[in-house]
């Protein structure tokens, strides 16, 4: 299994829900925390969470980072950022400055990055939405 690109401070375990766990509520937590269970609710951190290949979470998602290699359906809100490794499968709304997706990733959502804008993508030569068609004059 690789390893987060991103380490927490520490680089250590806080907790960790493992196979065959099943919770249902509110998580909230200092520090890293990973998932390899089924999770279902919402979860809350400032840290880094990682949820691994064989966890399923419905969750809305808010945090520091997120390192995802499992299932996820919800809405993801990263302080820092997000990671889509392995073969995750994501069905969710993005918001984060910072987005890593691996080759062999399934998502299915809107990305919203930066200045807060969401990211839209347009056929190659048709102008950007907002803009003019045909060149102005600036003198």
């Amino acid at each position: 299994m690789r390893e987060p690109e991103h380490q927490p401070t520490g680089g250590s375990l806080n907790a960790l829900l493992g196979p065959g766990s099943v919770v249902e509520g509110k998580l909230s937590f200092e520090g890293q925390v990973g998932i390899e269970g089924t999770f279902k609710g919402e979860i809350t951190t400032t840290d880094l969470l990682v949820i691994g290949e064989a966890a399923r979470v419905a969750a809305d998602i808010t945090c520091g980072s997120v390192v995802i290699k499992g299932e996820v359906t919800g809405n993801i809100r990263a302080r820092e950022s997000i990671e889509l490794r392995d073969h995750a499968r994501v069905k969710a709304d993005l918001v984060t400055p910072a987005l890593v997706i691996d080759k062999g990733v399934v998502f299915d959502g809107k990305c919203t990055m930066g200045a807060g804008e969401p990211v839209t993508l347009r056929k190659r030569g048709s102008p950007p939405r907002g803009r003019p068609t045909e060149p102005r004059d600036l003198d």
